[in-house]
């Protein structure tokens, strides 16, 4: 009989109101019910509770969404919003699950397998030159189809976790 050997999961469960920036380099299991506001990155699961209520730039993997969020979501794997979500701001997801009666003011961009250099811009937040001139020397992972170049988001990814990335 084989065994599977299981990782140990990471859970954070918080209750409480706090501000700032909260940056998960490891996979982690996140939950907030309570107040946050800045930025959060997460590598893993961050559930935002019915209770919470969040004003933040939210960048995550699995992202799942049953309270009050007022900022950007940018969900490399899913973002999932429950009936009680209320989202105000602009979503990036790969993959979205909306339930009937979960609220969304905003924008929806689907996150694709590949990226020109504008999204990529975006999504790295940074400016379409310094795109232009990582791409060109080398810097960043990319594929270069006639004039145009093209970026797969995994790799990006894993380049960004390398910390190769220099803004």
């Amino acid at each position: 009989m084989a065994f599977k050997k299981r990782l140990e999961e990471k859970i954070l469960d918080v209750d409480a109101r706090m501000q700032g920036t909260m940056s998960f380099k490891d996979p982690v299991n996140l939950r907030i019910n309570g107040k946050f506001e800045g930025s959060l990155d997460v590598k893993g699961n961050l559930t935002i509770g019915p209770s919470a209520t969040v004003s933040a730039d939210i960048t995550g993997d699995n992202i799942i969404v049953a309270g009050r969020v007022k900022g950007r979501i940018t969900a490399k794997e899913r973002l999932t919003l429950l009936p009680t979500a209320i989202v105000e701001g602009d979503i990036y997801p790969a993959k979205l699950n909306v339930a009937e009666g979960a609220v969304l003011e905003g924008h929806c961009l689907m996150l694709h397998d590949f990226m020109n250099a504008e999204e990529l811009a975006r999504y790295l937040e940074v400016d379409l030159n310094s795109i232009m001139e990582w791409a060109n020397s080398g810097k960043v992972p990319a594929l270069k189809e006639g004039t145009d170049w093209k970026f797969e988001r995994k790799a990006v990814d894993s380049w960004i976790a390398a910390g190769k990335v220099e803004k």
